[in-house]
């Protein structure tokens, strides 16, 4: 059965860090680019995005240098970790391929409020 679950957010103080994660089952994880979303309002926002050998990685202009996308292809878990986040970074963050073929998992949710 095809599964993401996103699971690490949390209420965070500006200037905090935290780690997300997204357990991907019933798809060849090892093979695809993956990537991670967030949607804030009505319109979903592309976060970053990781090639399925985690060699090379792209990140939206908003997050470069304070996010770093990963996965470990043995677990099939993607990762974000999130560093020097900001109050604009709160939102339900989603993984899901860079086209967005799978169906979304649940996300979860990341305040960033002092």
């Amino acid at each position: 059965q095809l599964q993401l679950v996103e699971s690490g957010g949390g209420l965070v103080q500006p200037g905090g860090f935290l780690r997300l994660s997204c357990a991907a089952s019933g798809f060849a994880f090892g093979m695809s680019s993956m990537s991670w979303f967030r949607q804030a309002g009505p319109d979903r926002e592309l976060v970053a995005t990781i090639v399925s050998d985690g060699f090379n990685s792209e990140y939206a202009d908003s997050v470069k240098g304070r996010f770093t996308i990963s996965r470990d292809n043995d677990k099939n878990i993607l990762y974000l970790q999130m560093n020097s986040l900001k109050p604009e970074d709160t939102a339900v963050y989603y993984c899901n391929t860079p086209w967005s073929t799978l169906d979304w998992g649940q996300g979860t949710a990341v305040t960033v409020s002092s």
